[in-house]
């Protein structure tokens, strides 16, 4: 991922760190998509595999900001490789925090089954938002691993259609309430998984701008969309 240096060691320092955020991001990919089969299937074991491994997570995150601390200390970086050192611990914590929103899912499945939780509300928009999620993070990783600009940008641009899916379904929630009292407690769960949905295309998307941030160097946090595609693309 980074240039040579005259240390071997140095080289292999970075890779290492990038390796192993790569298998942490693996780790939160699955995870999600495990919360979002408890989901879909009301599938309690599942459910509580997410919940379980969600400390692994926090084993990997801590691990990994160690590293990046002991590189910093032991070996001064400078530039591009001191920016990609500051965005991996970054990237971590955008990491951990998605593997939360999958422990939110899965903790609010069981609460909905528990509830005996009917389906009268119509959760499409949580499924197609859940699917999209997966999708954006997995890119975002790819891009993260070849630090790819140009497709960086572009996950930026696609966490918009899954805040759109988010909208959708909350003007529906608001419909469903109003039109049937007895739905707003189930309404209110799942209003919750499909804000952790949106959490969690917004968190791919903050690792798609420490991409930017690397390659380029240019902070393009709170940027437009507009001028960090310009940014990116320069």
């Amino acid at each position: 991922m980074s240039d040579k240096h005259l240390s071997s060691q140095f080289d292999a320092d970075l890779n290492l760190i990038s390796s192993k955020v790569l298998e942490m991001g693996g780790l939160v990919e699955s995870q999600i998509i495990t919360a979002m089969q408890a989901l879909n299937d009301f599938d309690g074991e599942a459910a509580e595999r997410v919940i379980v491994a969600e400390d692994r997570l926090n084993t990997m995150e801590v691990e990994i900001d160690e590293e990046c601390s002991n590189i910093i200390a032991r070996r001064q970086p400078a530039a591009r490789d001191l920016r990609l050192v500051l965005a991996i611990s970054k990237t971590i914590t955008n990491l951990e925090r998605a593997g939360d929103e999958a422990e939110k899912i899965a903790k609010r499945t069981k609460r909905l089954m528990e509830d005996g939780a009917s389906r009268a509300v119509n959760i499409a928009e949580i499924k197609v938002s859940g699917e999209m999620a997966v999708s954006i993070l997995r890119r975002a990783l790819d891009a993260f691993a070849r630090l790819d600009t140009v497709a960086a940008a572009q996950i930026v641009r696609d966490d918009k259609a899954i805040d759109e899916e988010f909208r959708a379904f909350v003007r529906k929630l608001v419909t469903y309430m109003m039109e049937d009292p007895r739905t707003i407690s189930v309404g209110l769960d799942y209003l919750f998984i499909a804000k952790a949905i949106e959490r969690i295309g917004d968190h791919a998307k903050n690792i798609a701008e420490f991409i930017i941030y690397i390659v380029k160097g240019t902070d393009v946090r709170h940027k437009s969309r507009d001028a960090l595609e310009r940014e990116a693309l320069s």
